[in-house]
């Protein structure tokens, strides 16, 4: 059974944030804010091999250098 949730006294960056990303997304603030919710709350699981598929070429990854300089730059960054 759907449940109503309010929240009170949101701060304008955080719903400026939101509506941005709803925009982007083609979505209603109410579709972005379920969308999130949805994804933040699903169990984990390995992705499938289809998945990790579409997720390079969604990077545009080539070659495995290309992979491994990624790597560097995000340990680099931390």
């Amino acid at each position: 059974m759907p449940v109503d949730l309010l929240i009170e006294n949101a701060p304008d960056e955080i719903v400026s944030r939101l509506r941005a990303l709803a925009d982007s997304h083609g979505r209603s603030l109410r579709g972005e804010v379920l969308a999130i919710l949805e994804d933040s709350t699903k169990p984990d699981r390995p992705l499938s091999p289809d998945e990790v598929l579409a997720e390079i070429r969604r990077l545009g990854l080539r070659t495995p250098s290309e992979s491994a300089a990624m790597i560097r730059a995000d340990r680099d960054a931390r």
